[in-house]
């Protein structure tokens, strides 16, 4: 299958045409998208003639854009003007919203096709897309286990070949988890560098948007594109995004690389260890210096994470009443149409975790609980600085184990979470991170090592993760 880069290069030039790189990837769509389902909502028509209209343009000798005739998919909680919306929930079920975010612009304007809105645990509420309310994605590598989540659908939707690159957002995991799970690359840049305008809210100061990719070329492609600052998105950092791609062949000779200890051990499985020190060796051959590291706070990331963004989320999600978006169940009075509302749309998960965010904010908690919290992301924050005094970047696993069967952690909400023990610290810290497929398990389903960097280390960041693609056995 052809990356985005070589899609780009040749629509570019008038060596491929958009409208038949579209027509190829939508044949995949068509024929595993029943056992996959990776999309909620497919946009084939839009798509058709926007490729035609690439088609003419670069027939006229224009130049559509670094991602011309390129087919992106969207998560489902990313705003599409005259594109329903759900978020896979039952409460946003058919909404159409009347503006698009600025990431989909940005791809847009870069020449990139949207082709669809992929499937997500609800909300963005989860670790394997099972919590979705238009059912589960399944993991096209064995569609027996799960995609992931909560991006699971962007996961499964490049794994699976229907689109080059995707979309999805990452608040605890939820685009290096799947991305791990379903064997692509997976990208959470540094808090503030990717407009979140357009993006439905689960925990605004730990959402940020990324791609996947097959390669890590094409993630440093898209995040180029995406990036820079929006005078819409009031957490915006001021400046343009790095041009990571130019750095992707600079190696890692001379770099300092820690292994993070406390994210080597119980809970985590020995094969997924074992890919991460083979990783590790890669590196040190390639010429970095590698040394294990203790980051010590980060063994609190899941406890201050289920407090910070729960309490967030019960905020956002105080918007969804029945009176100004989506589903209304009619009833006798207003607050009687809430909780009616409220009870039909939103899932039991969503729902566990407004209510575990209601109580942390409430009076008497939350110094005990939320304030507790800050102060422990705060320690996070400053062990992770201590840390990236002595080392350029770090590695650890990015998921504890390899794609689970369906039902395996659902009757056991805790069990999920520790899904995202490896990847939470750094949402806490607003630091970047990214998954890179290294491997397979015992089992033989992909295992991703993930690269972290600290804040605005986008550039050393993927030159480590160039590195490790290239040298994967």
């Amino acid at each position: 299958m052809r990356t985005a880069v070589d899609i780009a290069a040749g629509v570019r030039a008038g060596e491929l045409s958009a409208l038949e790189v579209l027509d190829e990837h939508l044949e995949r769509v068509v024929l595993r998208e029943a056992e996959i389902h990776a999309f909620n909502h497919l946009t084939e028509e839009a798509a058709r003639a926007a490729a035609t209209g690439l088609d003419r343009r670069v027939a006229a000798g224009e130049d559509p854009g670094p991602l011309a005739g390129v087919p992106v998919a969207l998560k489902d909680n990313l705003c599409t003007e005259g594109v329903p919306t759900t978020c896979s929930s039952r409460i946003l079920e058919g909404w159409i919203p009347p503006y698009t975010a600025t990431v989909v612009e940005r791809l847009v304007a870069a020449g990139a096709v949207p082709v669809g809105k992929t499937n997500l645990d609800e909300f963005a509420m989860g670790s394997s897309t099972e919590n979705s309310a238009f059912g589960p994605t399944r993991n096209p590598h064995d569609v027996t286990r799960v995609p992931g989540g909560s991006s699971g659908g962007s996961a499964a939707a490049v794994a699976a070949g229907f689109a080059p690159v995707s979309l999805g957002s990452d608040t605890g995991g939820s685009i290096r988890q799947p991305a791990a799970l379903c064997g692509v690359v997976g990208v959470k840049p540094t808090y503030g560098t990717v407009s979140r305008l357009g993006l439905v809210a689960f925990g605004s100061s730990l959402d940020q948007i990324g791609p996947f990719s097959a390669t890590v070329a094409d993630a440093a492609l898209v995040l180029e594109v995406i990036g820079g600052h929006d005078p819409g998105d009031s957490t915006s950092l001021p400046g343009s995004f790095p041009s990571v791609s130019e750095h992707l062949d600079d190696g890692v000779s001379g770099l300092r690389v820690g292994i993070v200890t406390e994210m080597m051990g119980d809970g985590i499985a020995a094969d997924v260890t074992a890919r991460v020190r083979a990783a590790a060796d890669a590196l040190a051959a390639a010429g970095a210096t590698v040394e294990e590291v203790s980051v010590r706070a980060v063994t609190y990331g899941l406890s201050a994470y289920y407090l910070v963004a729960p309490a967030e989320a019960s905020s956002n999600l105080a918007r969804y009443d029945g009176v100004r978006y989506g589903v209304r169940v009619e009833a006798a009075t207003a607050g009687e149409m809430m909780e009616a509302t409220r009870t039909a749309g939103f899932g039991d998960e969503v729902k566990r975790r407004i209510m575990l965010g209601t109580y942390a904010l409430s009076a008497g908690y939350y110094d005990a609980f939320y304030g507790k919290a800050l102060k422990v992301r705060t320690l996070i924050r400053r062990d992770f600085d201590a840390a990236y005094e002595r080392f350029d970047v770090l590695l650890s696993p990015t998921s504890p184990t390899t794609a689970f069967p369906f039902g395996d952690k659902t009757a056991d909400p805790m069990a999920m979470y520790l899904n995202d023990v490896c990847t939470i610290p750094t949402n806490l810290a607003g630091h970047p991170a990214m998954s890179v497929p290294f491997g397979v398990g015992d089992d033989g389903l992909p295992v991703g090592v993930q690269v972290l960097a600290p804040a605005l280390g986008e550039v050393v960041m993927f030159r480590t993760a160039a590195v490790l693609e290239g040298s994967v056995r």
